[in-house]
């Protein structure tokens, strides 16, 4: 597959190809040349600067090389192979988040950046590395994911601004003017003043409330809910609902209707890669936690319905693949991984394994966590294993990585601390030093099994992308991303896609065969299962 580099030139755009030929075309002039060149892998800046003016041009781009995001793995992969150093400036380019498909911005600073000499380091880097199939794999599954991301984006999740405002209106009362709370929340402002004995009292100031509670007996050290559900008073019930709305409103209230939710469409700003993990983040309107309660303003459009899917206990059976351990992939057979277990005699009960596995995935070593990890270790030693051996890399200060080579960051100055008179490092038996060398294993105990989780599901996601695009050319013929089924939204190990009526058991299909084949791309032949959970609905809160 030829790799052609672009390269903005003023307004225009220098068209690299892989025999050293170099062409220009005028800006405007892209989306043309692109839709002619099937089978062209698009190496570019970065994907957030190209992609989403191509889609406003009816043009979607099967596979690119996303430089700034392949540059942000090599930098710490212990897989990366030896190279030239790149060019600081790549390290420092931020994604574009702004919501303009426009080609370009002004003073850009991908400008000063040459995406010709970094795509030869790049390559170079990864022809030297002794896990050049692994990287290699990460590497194009974090470019597809940016394509994925820029086409959610674009296509967004279909969102009803009625049904969101009457589901405010039915919490909260009618939407208040600016400056003032909606009438429900007053009025349980007024509960919990009453209750204090505080007629002036603001109970969205977490210092004054927390005054007030003290001064009225009782013993908290800050507002958090889960430390006020703990007490019998009468302001605990007021303000737990209280702050609960108060939450629903700063995040998906009325305000967020008129800024996200705009032409029927939730169009959320997806950041791949993030997060030190590989997981995604988002850039304003909270993609990644759409709270149940709206959820049923995601409405498909008329004739068409959602194909959601979620993978049931993801980190669990991706520890069972990258550790080879035989017997977890048996319990991970079972729909349920953790009744799987308790069927295998390992626990009594699902709420022991569950603890069990969350204890040995995030280092918990105390209570009913601490008495079960001992026995997973005996029954699952290859799983059990590989994260202990994480955590006491991490401990030491070491890097760790994923099953495809994402490296975890180096421990920060909490680890590390120096005397600041004697330039010496602590006494081994400091307990600051102790402390924070523990907490440091527990992020890198967990940082292996949820990078490779965040693996998976961009495997997932990159090639269910394009078996969507598939059916929709077989089934509908030409046309645009929007116009066949697509994915709309992704969260982690969920996703969501917009899809004809008519095509959705096609889809629940391909969604299934693609979960199958990114366990096959991450762990061959072993035997691990990745069972979904499909609904086909109209409304995503349908979904369960």
């Amino acid at each position: 597959m030829d790799r052609v580099v672009l390269r903005r030139r003023g307004d225009a755009v220098a068209v690299h190809e892989a025999d050293g030929t170099v062409a220009e075309v005028p800006a405007d002039g892209l989306p043309a040349l692109v839709r002619e060149r099937a089978g062209v892998r698009w190496v570019w800046d970065d994907t957030t600067r190209w992609y989403l003016a191509l889609l406003a041009a009816g043009v979607r781009v099967e596979r690119c090389t996303d430089l700034r995001l392949s540059a942000a793995v090599l930098r710490r992969s212990p897989y990366a192979g030896p190279g030239p150093a790149g060019d600081p400036g790549w390290a420092a380019l931020e994604p574009v988040t702004a919501g303009d498909p426009a080609l370009f911005d002004l003073a850009d600073p991908a400008d000063a950046l040459d995406p010709v000499a970094e795509d030869r380091r790049q390559q170079a880097v990864l022809a030297a590395s002794p896990q050049r199939a692994r990287l290699g794999l990460l590497l194009a599954a974090e470019s597809s994911g940016a394509l994925a991301a820029a086409e959610m984006t674009h296509a967004g999740l279909p969102w009803r601004a009625d049904v969101h405002d009457r589901l405010l209106t039915g919490l909260m009362g009618p939407r208040p003017a600016a400056g003032l709370r909606p009438p429900v929340l007053e009025a349980l402002a007024g509960e919990v003043r009453a209750a204090l004995g505080t007629p002036d009292l603001n109970p969205d100031s977490p210092a004054v409330l927390l005054r007030a509670l003290q001064t009225a007996g009782l013993p908290v050290e800050d507002t958090r809910s889960w430390t006020l559900e703990r007490f019998e008073h009468p302001v605990v019930a007021p303000l737990l609902e209280y702050k609960r709305l108060a939450r629903l409103l700063a995040a998906n209230g009325w305000s967020w209707l008129d800024t996200w939710a705009r032409g029927g469409r939730f169009r959320p700003v997806y950041l791949p890669g993030g997060v030190v993990t590989g997981r995604w983040a988002s850039s304003g309107g909270g993609a990644l936690s759409v709270p149940v309660q709206v959820r049923p303003a995601a409405v498909a459009d008329d004739g068409w319905c959602l194909v959601v899917a979620d993978v049931a206990q993801l980190e669990p059976r991706v520890l069972a693949g990258m550790s080879a351990d035989t017997a977890l992939a048996v319990a991970a057979r079972s729909a349920d991984l953790y009744a799987g277990m308790v069927d295998a005699g390992v626990v009594a009960t699902r709420a022991e394994a569950k603890v069990g596995v969350l204890g040995a995935l995030y280092g918990g070593t105390r209570g009913e966590s601490g008495r079960m990890v001992p026995r997973l270790a005996r029954r699952y030693p290859r799983a059990i294993g590989l994260v202990e051996e994480a955590a006491r890399a991490g401990e030491r200060g070491a890097v760790v990585s994923t099953l495809l080579g994402r490296g975890s960051p180096v421990p920060g100055a909490a680890w590390a601390e120096r005397d600041a008179d004697l330039g010496e490092a602590p006494e081994p038996g400091g307990r600051d030093s102790d402390r924070a060398r523990r907490a440091w294993g527990r992020f890198t105990r967990n940082f292996v099994v949820q990078g490779t989780g965040a693996e998976w599901a961009l495997c997932w996601l990159a090639d269910l992308r394009n078996r969507l695009w598939r059916l929709g050319a077989e089934r509908l013929g030409e046309g645009r991303l929007e116009d066949r089924p697509h994915l709309a939204f992704f969260l982690h190990d969920e996703v969501v896609v917009h899809t004809p009526a008519e095509l959705a058991d096609d889809v629940v299909t391909e969604v299934r065969a693609a979960a199958a084949a990114a366990g096959r791309l991450l762990f061959g032949a072993f035997p691990i299962d990745f069972p979904l959970d499909v609904a086909v609905v109209r409304s995503w809160a349908d979904a369960g």
